[in-house]
């Protein structure tokens, strides 16, 4: 198994937002703010190569979205799928399986890319079969009105119409460890968004977690530092309580998608509960 960070660029987003309930003054130290309150962070995905199989989880933001959308999130990089694959040897054509963690803006919206020709919208990786789940799909293609905004259907509605859409199987009352035939475990959580599915790779003696938005970034790590996105911040609460003493009980890699100054952290248990270990660069642990 080859295991290879794609990071397609930067953006900002609110830093009260993304650290909800907790002070500037605190958080400011994690995570510093430019003088719009606007904190940077990664997109930064995973590449699995084994075997046949060419498996990408998450897909950034994409390219179709209007300058005035993007002008909120003050991009910097390339974000260039295209590009970051190239770099690896491959076209997107090689891709065999998108797994979509969930479906904001930002983890799906580089799935699906507007024909230049037609206008049409077409899945951007043509012979992938991509991964969501029931349960989530529900969620986001009849969604609520604080997640209305992240869920856009032109980031959704094509897939489904492609016949490319595949779903994991979930119970609908499962919020735990579930396997999949991708070769790895998902976790279920539902404080972010209804269903997030959390990957759990195994790595020879290693076991590599794909964070998403269960642990944006080093500076989530402690319990009441949630994002203000959440939309059942308890529930978060409990879930982060809950994988964070099983990662620093069985030794995890913690792979970060949003922090931009980190791309892999471990933890380990303190007299505060469960805080940070060590950071490590990617090509250091796979």
């Amino acid at each position: 198994m080859k295991l290879t960070p794609l990071l397609l660029g930067t953006f900002k987003l609110d830093g009260g937002a993304m650290f909800g309930v907790v002070p500037k003054s605190l958080w400011q130290k994690k995570n510093a703010p430019d003088e719009n309150n606007m904190c940077t962070w990664a997109l930064r995905l995973l590449l699995i190569e084994e075997g046949e199989r060419r498996i990408l989880i998450d897909t950034g933001m994409g390219h179709k979205q209007s300058e005035k959308f993007f002008g909120f999130y003050y991009r910097e990089g390339h974000h260039d799928m295209d590009r970051a694959l190239k770099e690896q040897g491959l076209s997107r054509a090689d891709i065999t399986d998108v797994f979509i963690t969930h479906l904001h803006f930002d983890h799906v919206g580089g799935a699906v890319e507007r024909d230049p020709e037609s206008g049409d919208l077409r899945p951007f990786f043509p012979r992938a079969r991509y991964w969501s789940n029931a349960r989530h799909w529900r969620w986001a293609t009849k969604p609520n009105a604080r997640e209305k905004a992240s869920f856009l259907p032109e980031n959704i509605q094509p897939l489904e119409k492609s016949g490319q859409l595949h779903f994991i199987e979930v119970p609908e009352d499962s919020d735990k460890r579930l396997p999949t035939e991708l070769g790895f475990d998902v976790l279920m959580v539902s404080g972010h968004t209804d269903a997030q599915m959390i990957p759990l790779i195994p790595y020879g003696d290693k076991t590599i977690v794909y964070m998403a938005d269960l642990l944006p970034s080093v500076g989530h790590i402690p319990l009441a530092w949630v994002m203000g996105f959440d939309t059942r911040p308890l529930v978060t609460l409990d879930e982060k309580a809950a994988f964070l003493n099983e990662a620093a009980d069985q030794g995890y890699f913690l792979f970060l998608e949003h922090d931009h100054q980190h791309e892999i952290c471990t933890v380990k248990h303190t007299e505060k509960g469960v805080r940070l270990d060590q950071t490590h660069e990617a090509h250091d642990v796979f």
